[in-house]
C-alpha cells in the first residue's frame, strides 16, 4: 500500500514508497549448541559408568570413549553434508530411502547378517557394522513426512487415508519383528509414524482404534510369543511386576538398577563413585546408563538432563512451527518424536515403569550405530531450519 506523507514547504501531500523488507536464512544455534553440550556430558558421563568395565575387560580405561568419539567422527560425516543440502533433495528420494531401508532389513538373514547376544540384528560390511533398525526409522520418518506433504493435512479427515499413510511404519515395524525379533524398535518406528499422523491432525476415528489395534496386536504378540515357545516376553512382564521375586534371574538387572537410583539420593555420590557400575549393573554403559547418573549425581542431575532434552525438543517445535512448508516440518515432527520417545522408554525401563525393552538414551548412551544415524537426524533438523526465513 502507497503511503502519503505532507510537506510543509509546499502544503501538498507527497507519494511515499514503502520499504523494501529483507529476509534472510535462520539458523537455530540454540538446538546446535544444546546437541553439542549433551554430546560433550555424554563423553563424561559415559567415562564415568565404562571406565572400570573397560580397564578390566579391554585393559583401557577409555576403551569404550575412544569408540563413541570414533562413531561421533562416522556421524559428522553424515551430519555435515545433511545440513548443508537443501532437505527437500530427500522428498525426491523418499520412495528410495524407503525401500532400501527395508532391503537392510532383509540383509540381516544373509551371510553378511551378525549374531550378537543370541539375537541376529546386525548387518556387517567390511569393517562396517550397523543395525538396520536406525535406518528403518530414518526411512519411516522421510516417507511418512513425503505422504504427509503430498495428501495435506485436510485429508487426513478420512480414516482410510491415514491408514494408508500409516502403512509406511507398519510395514518397517513388521518387518524388525518378523525378520530380527526387534520389538522394541518395532515399537518406536510404529510410534513415530503415530505421532506424526497425530500432529498433523489425523482424525479421532483414527486415534481412537490405533489405540484399540495397538492394545490388541501387542496381546497377539505376546500370545504367539507363548505358543511358539518364546516365552521371554512374558517372562519380562511378570519380572517387571515382581522385580523383587527374580532378583537372582531376570530381575537382576532391574533390581541394581533401581537400587543405584535409590543409592544416589538427591544430588548423587559425586561423578565417578558409583559402586552399582563395578560389574553390578549389566549394560551400565548402554541402556542402563541412566540409572547410574543417577547414583553419581543425584535425582538433581538427572532432573538437569531431563531439562537440557527437553529444550533440545522445544527448540525442535519451534523450527517445526516455522519450517517453509508441510515436508520440512513433517521431518522435524519425525525427528522430535523419535528423540522423544526414546528417551521416554529409557528412563520408564530404567525406573521399571513399564517392562525392560533395550532402548538406549540418545547421544549419551554407548552405541555406534545409534549415535550416528541420530546425528543424520538431527543434521535433517538443522538444515529445515537453515531455509525459514526470517523477516527484519
Amino acid at each position: 500500500m502507497v503511503q502519503k506523507e505532507y510537506d510543509p514547504a509546499s502544503g501538498e501531500e507527497n507519494k511515499k514508497r514503502p520499504r523494501r523488507q529483507k529476509s534472510q536464512n535462520y539458523f537455530d544455534y540454540s538446538l546446535l549448541f544444546v546437541w553439542i553440550f549433551i554430546m560433550l556430558l555424554g563423553y563424561v558421563l559415559l567415562y564415568s559408568a565404562s571406565s572400570y568395565v573397560a580397564l578390566t575387560v579391554q585393559g583401557d580405561s577409555a576403551f569404550y570413549l575412544k569408540r563413541q568419539i570414533r562413531s561421533t567422527l562416522i556421524g559428522c560425516l553424515g551430519m555435515i553434508p545433511v545440513t548443508l543440502i537443501d532437505y527437500r533433495v530427500w522428498k525426491k528420494l523418499d520412495k528410495l530411502i524407503y525401500i532400501f531401508s527395508l532391503f537392510t532389513v532383509v540383509l540381516v538373514l544373509t551371510p553378511l547378517g551378525i549374531e550378537n547376544n543370541g539375537a541376529r540384528r546386525w548387518v556387517g560390511l567390511g569393517p562396517i557394522q550397523f543395525q538396520p533398525a536406525e535406518v528403518v526409522k530414518i526411512g519411516v520418518i522421510v516417507m511418512t513426512a513425503y505422504m504427509l506433504s503430498k495428501c495435506g493435512t485436510g485429508a487426513l479427515k478420512s480414516i482410510k487415508t491415514c491408514y494408508q499413510i500409516f502403512a509406511v511404519s507398519l510395514i518397517g515395524a513388521l518387518a524388525l519383528i518378523g525378520l530380527t525379533s526387534n520389538l522394541s524398535s518395532s515399537i518406536i518406528v510404529v510410534a513415530i509414524g503415530a505421532v506424526m499422523l497425530i500432529i498433523a491432525g489425523a482424525c479421532r476415528k483414527f486415534v481412537l482404534s490405533l489405540i484399540g489395534l495397538g492394545s490388541v496386536g501387542l496381546a497377539g504378540i505376546l500370545v504367539i510369543s507363548a505358543l511358539a515357545g518364546k516365552s521371554f516376553r512374558l517372562s519380562r512382564i511378570r519380572v517387571w511386576m515382581h522385580p523383587e521375586e527374580y532378583a537372582d534371574s531376570g530381575g537382576y538387572q532391574v533390581m541394581q538398577g533401581l537400587y543405584a537410583i535409590g543409592s544416589g539420593g538427591l544430588f548423587g555420590k559425586g561423578l565417578g563413585n558409583s559402586a552399582q557400575k563395578l560389574g553390578f549393573v549389566p549394560e551400565a554403559t548402554n541402556d542402563m546408563i541412566f540409572s547410574i547418573i543417577c547414583e553419581e549425581l543425584g535425582i538433581f542431575g538427572a532432573v538437569c538432563i531431563i531439562l537440557l532434552f527437553i529444550f533440545m525438543i522445544r527448540r525442535m517445535r519451534v523450527i517445526a512451527s516455522n519450517a517453509p512448508d508441510l515436508y520440512g516440518s513433517m521431518l522435524v515432527v519425525g525427528v522430535l518424536a523419535h528423540i522423544s520417545i526414546q528417551v521416554i522408554l529409557n528412563i520408564a525401563v530404567v525406573t521399571n515403569s513399564i517392562p525392560n525393552t533395550g532402548v538406549s538414551l540418545p547421544f549419551i548412551s554407548y552405541g555406534g550405530t545409534s549415535l550416528a544415524f541420530l546425528m543424520v537426524e538431527m543434521g535433517m533438523v538443522l538444515s529445515v531450519s537453515a531455509r525459514i526465513k526470517r523477516i527484519r
